[in-house]
């Protein structure tokens, strides 16, 4: 093929498009106050795990019951809006996680009634559908008549929990400032470092994948395991291949593999797919899911923890 000078003309334009439009295309995030600020404050729910004692943030109440919180967020949520960052409102994402019943906190097997817990914070992704969870901590201090701030905000990529951006300080003391103000002006001369980051982790995610974590195990009433053959090949080794081919330049990680079980890590999938939308943990395993079914005949059943985790059950429902 000979190129000249319109044709030249016209791939530089492609490929002109297609970099601004990635490097225009922004993470959703949210907004929540973070599990330490729930709990010096008191609003947590505790259970018995196995004779541990669990503490949960309490997000409906600590909304309900404090108007700090909303006032905050709020302050925050505005800073990333004049930075050009689409915002998940969280008080909205609870009212509608509560008005749906999107999430139970336990979910039953129905071969063998095991249960497989979920945190508050799971099931508002699920439901918020952000990539990058910001928490953020604060504290106000008072010396005499001034009034000051300490903050701390983590990025946290939704679908992993890893920390990809932080920022932490104390503004300047004031007389009369409200708490919100008094935010503002201490975060500011931090934020655009912080978005920066958040920006690049995003598109190193646009560029390479999404990260998340997949899992496979077995019923132990299946008469068959990962050591198993179909159609000559190992399971073991087919659920491989399929990964190899269906993730972003076939990466990810085989962390462990048994006769009984598999885990496999840093596994990137595309962030959308071919009609725009978002892919999660579930969409993808869903189509490994279809292809063990459909293929060779292997019942089993998809287990989701948050956005980024999915396991997969062989061998029945």
């Amino acid at each position: 093929m000979k190129f000249n000078i319109k044709n030249i003309l016209i791939l530089s334009i492609l490929f002109f498009t297609i970099g601004v439009y990635a490097q225009a295309k922004k993470p959703t995030l949210m907004v929540v106050p973070s599990d330490a600020w729930c709990i010096k404050n008191g609003y947590v729910l505790e259970f018995d795990d196995q004779g541990t004692l669990v503490k949960i943030p309490d997000y409906k109440r600590a909304f309900q019951e404090n108007t700090e919180v909303n006032q905050v967020i709020s302050q925050i949520n505005g800073m990333m809006a004049e930075r050009g960052f689409p915002l998940k409102n969280m008080e909205s994402s609870i009212k509608t996680l509560q008005a749906n019943n999107a999430e139970d906190n336990m979910r039953t097997s129905k071969n063998t009634g095991s249960e497989v817990s979920e945190s508050p914070i799971d099931a508002l992704k699920k439901v918020a559908k952000a990539d990058i969870i910001i928490q953020l901590t604060w504290t106000l201090n008072k010396t005499g008549p001034k009034k000051s701030v300490n903050f701390n905000l983590q990025g946290l990529d939704s679908y992993t929990d890893k920390q990809i951006a932080t920022a932490t300080g104390t503004g300047s003391p004031s007389f009369s400032a409200a708490l919100p103000v008094l935010l503002s002006e201490a975060v500011l001369a931090h934020m655009d470092n912080f978005t920066n980051s958040l920006q690049d982790h995003f598109d190193d995610m646009f560029k390479n994948g999404r990260e998340i974590i997949v899992r496979i195990q077995t019923w132990n009433d299946w008469g068959e395991d990962l050591e198993s053959e179909f159609d000559g090949e190992e399971l073991g080794y087919l659920i491989e291949d399929w990964l190899a081919d269906n993730t972003v330049a076939g990466r990810f990680s085989t962390t462990d593999m048994t006769e009984s079980m598999a885990l496999f890590e840093q596994v990137r999938i595309p962030l959308y797919n071919e009609k725009g939308r978002a892919i999660d943990a579930r969409r993808f395993v869903r189509g490994l899911s279809s292809y063990l079914s459909k293929t060779h005949m292997i019942p089993n059943k998809l287990v989701m923890k948050g956005l980024g985790r999915a396991t997969l059950i062989l061998g029945g429902k």
